[in-house]
């Protein structure tokens, strides 16, 4: 299990070099990079909310089935 989270962390942290790499030695402009990273962020973000939300409706639905499940009992 701590090897796990070693790897993790290598990765996470090799995965953050790597990305700080390619936006100091990309080729387009300063504001055209700004602009691609504000937009995968937003992108980004939406994603989580998504996630979020679909995550609270299945533990809310579960909760309801089991509430049933135990008014039933």
């Amino acid at each position: 299990m701590e090897n796990t989270g070693k790897v993790i962390s290598a990765l996470l942290i090799g995965a953050a070099i790597g990305g700080i790499a390619g936006i100091l030695f990309a080729p387009d402009k300063g504001s055209e990079t700004r602009k691609r990273l504000f937009k995968r962020a937003e992108e980004l973000a939406d994603d989580v909310e998504d996630k979020v939300k679909d995550t609270t409706n299945n533990i809310k639905d579960n909760l309801k089935d089991k509430w049933k499940e135990t008014l039933e009992a």
